[in-house]
């Protein structure tokens, strides 16, 4: 807000509002305030930070300096710190706020799908025949493609109640605290114009970080010592996803919305919520336009394509969608994408360079990848240094080596990776893939396409990342042992793989930089804490392929105890939930490596005790289904999944003919519920669930 004070034209609502008309305004020392005057103003403050913050964030206009503007703030957030007069809403919610533990998953209001693309003209005609094919002559919307972070935003009464990133696209992450951290997210709604304020809207938005806060944010990284990120995306993606939203309030996020997911009372068109969003104070991108035809269409992506470098966010394409809404109904969606929009994408950004080696890296499963290092080149803004080759296949097709002149792309705008070689530098050679592992000498083994390293846990490279995995929250969630205190443990020499663990002492860690008598008793106390680790979380931890945290509690509760998940056959496995043939032949084969059999057998002879997952009480006594929406007041999701599986019961993600009870939490989501009432499935709330288990005998 950098524009010099001004009197600006203001709506009616604000016509006698003091700090929007005169900004300068002298405030009395907040101790001569009574709490009724302290509130009334508080009340005023806010509503002109709202009209501020709509001038400089959705408007683009402000019309006050930074300095008044700091000054409306810090007065608002002082009466409410004296006179503790908070509100949900108010926009000092923007500073932060006190760190989470982790994030609630919420269902969406409505399915966030994926959408159909392509990057060649005729793809974008077929998908225009489709559409005239099925619902007659239609007219588009085409909106820039932003490459950032999908979230869902829900307004009730025109106050922002949630926000969830698109997870799956059918539930995500609350991130509601880091999202009202925004500055151009309104906490509350306010019309300008016909418009008026919903009672419900739920509206799509992308987040991103602009290209010059980007650059300005790297830059401020690196002096204060801090790695870089590698792209705004990634930024933005790290950012939203931070447990603390202080974090977040610090750095310079920004959104732009572009779809109405639910609304008490939809708009007809896309259009015409294009323009009443802007009303509402909601931001949407200038660049939206309205377009009679499919070769409009294909115009307008050419003339965004020529504009690419000069926008101030990324965006890897564009979005054509149906204008009318009725029509959209009709043309329905798939089960992953909408059949009414198609998104037509721009060419991959490239650049040449070349190879000056090529190194294999040995990842936590034993795959192995090839890399390019590279000559730094410059690819749509980014330096890039090194670029995937994917697999031995890909480099044979591509006929590769050392010294070759490259074409490198940025796959989605963010993945380096090898596209051609321009020119051959040694009489057309290709990179020999080794038979050995380069980190452990191990015979190197190919399923399809891909290499593994056969050495299992005992290869170094597999072991690092394999303690890292047992270690971390994926894991058995050991308090103090990161990324880096991992990689200081091993290169001291004082752990090689993950039972070294159990063997570590105080003393051990005394001698290392940065330690000290409590953190080395804390570590050693968090490590000695999970040597009777719970069943599905040492199945977890050990890393297996295909295996995370729901099919390691579905192999718990089939099979009871370790040994026998030990030594299931492939026929046995695919009895369980969710584990077919891949999956089972992944368990069969990660157990019958001798390399990890001797990493197992020597973590058990160090007193490691996975404890049995027993079902408490009577079996049958439960024996129900549960599928879980919106959010519970007394549990976490995973603690009433724990509580019904260790009964007897089952708690699966998706409402069938096969549940008996979908349990409903404040903020459900619709597609359950109607998926219940379609399937004939009992409704209950939280209270009634906690009901029927005490009815079942079992404490709650």
């Amino acid at each position: 807000m950098s524009t010099p004070d001004a009197a600006p034209e203001v709506p009616d609502d604000l016509a006698d509002n003091p700090y929007v008309l005169d900004p300068s305004t002298d405030f009395d020392p907040v101790e001569d305030l009574t709490e009724a005057e302290a509130s009334e103003q508080a009340a005023q403050l806010r509503a002109a930070i709202r009209f501020h913050d709509r001038r400089y964030y959705v408007e683009a206009d402000p019309v006050i300096a930074d300095r008044t503007y700091d000054r409306l703030f810090g007065r608002l957030a002082d009466l409410e710190a004296a006179f503790d007069v908070p509100t949900e809403d108010s926009p000092t919610r923007r500073v932060g706020g006190e760190p989470v533990d982790e994030f609630d998953t919420v269902e969406h209001v409505a399915p966030m799908l994926s959408i159909d693309q392509g990057d060649d003209p005729e793809e974008v005609r077929e998908f225009d025949r489709r559409v005239r094919d099925a619902v007659g002559d239609v007219t588009y919307v085409c909106e820039p493609k932003f490459d950032g972070v999908s979230i869902e935003v829900v307004y009730e009464d025109g106050r922002l109640v949630r926000a969830v990133t698109r997870g799956d696209g059918r539930e995500g992450d609350d991130v509601t605290r880091n999202v009202r951290t925004i500055g151009s997210v309104p906490q509350r709604l306010v019309a300008r114009g016909d418009a008026e304020v919903p009672e419900f809207l739920a509206v799509r938005g992308e987040i991103y970080m602009p290209r010059d806060a980007f650059g300005a944010y790297n830059r401020e990284r690196v002096e204060r010592g801090d790695d870089p990120f590698a792209n705004p995306r990634n930024a933005t993606a790290g950012t939203i996803r931070q447990q603390d939203p202080t974090v977040v309030a610090e750095r310079p996020l920004s959104v732009f919305f572009f779809s109405v997911l639910d609304a008490s009372d939809p708009w007809p068109t896309r259009w015409a919520e294009h323009e009443r969003l802007a009303e509402l104070g909601l931001r949407v991108n200038d660049r939206v336009e309205r377009v009679p035809d499919v070769e409009a269409a294909v115009d307008y992506r050419d003339r965004m394509l020529a504009d690419r470098e000069d926008l101030n966010y990324e965006v890897d394409g564009v979005v054509i969608k149906v204008d009318d809404r009725e029509k959209r109904a009709s043309l329905g969606a798939t089960s992953r994408h909408y059949r009414w929009a198609f998104a037509y994408k721009f060419p991959a950004r490239s650049g040449e360079t070349t190879v000056r080696d090529i190194a294999v890296q040995v990842g936590r499963t034993g795959r192995l990848t090839p890399v390019a290092l590279l000559d730094p080149v410059d690819v749509g803004g980014v330096t890039v240094s090194r670029a995937s080759l994917h697999n031995p296949e890909q480099i044979a097709a591509l006929g590769v080596d050392v010294g070759d002149r490259v074409r490198v792309e940025r796959a989605g705008d963010v993945i380096p990776q090898v596209a051609e070689v321009v020119e051959h530098g040694d009489e057309g050679a290709t990179f020999a893939f080794p038979d050995e592992c380069p980190a452990c000498g191990s015979p190197v083994e190919q399923d399809g396409p891909v290499a593994f390293c056969s050495g299992g846990l005992a290869c170094p490279a597999q072991s690092r990342q394999a303690v890292e995995h047992y270690a971390s929250d994926a894991g058995l969630d050991v308090e103090g042992l990161g990324e880096r205190t991992v990689e200081q443990l091993m290169d001291a020499g004082l752990v090689d793989g993950i039972p070294d663990l159990y063997d570590l002492t105080e003393s051990d860690l005394a001698d290392l930089e940065g330690w000290g008598e409590t953190s080395a008793s804390n570590l050693v106390g968090a490590i000695d804490a999970t040597r009777e680790p719970p069943l599905p979380e040492f199945l977890a931890a050990l890393g297996i392929p295909e295996v995370g945290g729901a099919t390691a509690r579905a192999l718990a509760r089939e099979f009871g105890d370790f040994e026998t998940v030990r030594e299931a056959d492939a026929d046995q496995l695919q009895r369980v939930d969710d584990v077919g043939p891949k999956v089972a032949d992944s368990i069969r084969e990660f157990f019958e490596s001798e390399a990890n059999r001797e990493v197992i057998d020597d973590l058990l002879d160090r007193g490691v005790e996975p404890q049995s997952f027993e079902v408490e009480g009577d079996a049958a006594a439960l024996g129900l289904t549960f599928v879980f929406t919106g959010s519970l007041d007394d549990w976490t999701r995973d603690e009433a999944r724990e509580l019904i599986e260790r009964q007897g019961g089952n708690a699966t993600g998706s409402v069938s003919g096969n549940t008996d009870y979908l349990v409903v939490g404040s903020n459900p989501g619709t597609r359950k519920r109607e998926d219940a009432e379609a399937n004939d499935v009992a409704q209950v709330d939280e209270a009634e669930f906690e009901d029927l288990l005490r009815e079942r005998g079992i404490d709650v």
